[in-house]
């Protein structure tokens, strides 16, 4: 399969974010063996900042990937940044939906054309205090068990320091370091064998996300807490 091409819009975003992001912050990157050179690929990842979209396209751009995120199909109607996001083909979902599966159609057709997606289960920057993941949500799973891809766990920690949104605080500087471990391909071929249900998509969404809880403790080098934390908590 050929190498896609990243095109005028991701080109300007490269170059923007490029020199943003070195500014604010060192990089340590681990794993990058595990990210496919070619093909569709799943990545999931853990999600702490704001900024993380900007540094996990930088991460995944250095390794010869275009990243395409999953966002509100909202920000297609903003003025300008409809525009780039259409232009360096981002993925929208449509939030609302009725049909779970409507709501990431256009997540499900850019796997099936061999593009690489990012996704944040979480749906929102987590609210725990302590920056450990939140419970997710099951898109993730339907995406992972419907198409023969590589399903990707992945981990990040530092961006929270730069841009802290919950408690307002935007601190490039003294330098940061951000840090993104890459964890080996999950096996799920006994999942997919498997019908789909509720339980299921429950149950794969955990899977995926203690992967990645794993990843960060690693990061972090402490222990992870038991579960994910509820915004009900």
């Amino acid at each position: 399969m050929a190498k896609e091409k990243g095109g005028f819009w991701v080109g300007v975003a490269a170059a923007v974010f490029y020199p943003a992001t070195a500014l604010m912050a060192r990089r340590r990157n681990e794993g990058v063996e595990h990210i496919p050179k070619t093909g569709g690929a799943l990545i999931v990842m853990n999600h702490v900042s704001h900024l993380d979209p900007v540094y996990d396209a930088v991460f995944t751009h250095k390794q010869g990937r275009v990243p395409h995120f999953l966002a509100k199909h909202s920000l297609w109607k903003v003025p300008v940044l409809g525009t780039v996001v259409k232009g360096a083909r981002q993925i929208p979902v449509y939030r609302g939906t009725a049909d779970a599966q409507q709501s990431l159609r256009a997540a499900h057709e850019a796997l099936e054309e061999g593009l690489l997606v990012i996704i944040y289960p979480e749906g929102t920057i987590t609210r725990d205090p302590d920056g450990w993941p939140m419970n997710s949500r099951t898109g993730v799973a339907r995406l992972a068990l419907e198409h023969d891809v590589p399903v990707i766990p992945a981990a990040r920690w530092g961006t929270r320091d730069v841009y802290d949104h919950y408690r307002g605080k935007f601190r490039p500087l003294p330098r940061k370091t951000v840090v993104t471990k890459v964890g080996a391909p999950v096996d799920l071929s006994a999942h997919r064998a498997k019908p789909q249900s509720i339980s299921l998509l429950r149950e794969v969404t955990d899977v995926l996300m203690g992967e990645v809880k794993d990843l960060l403790a690693d990061i972090r080098q402490e222990p992870a807490p038991d579960g994910f934390y509820s915004k009900k908590n």
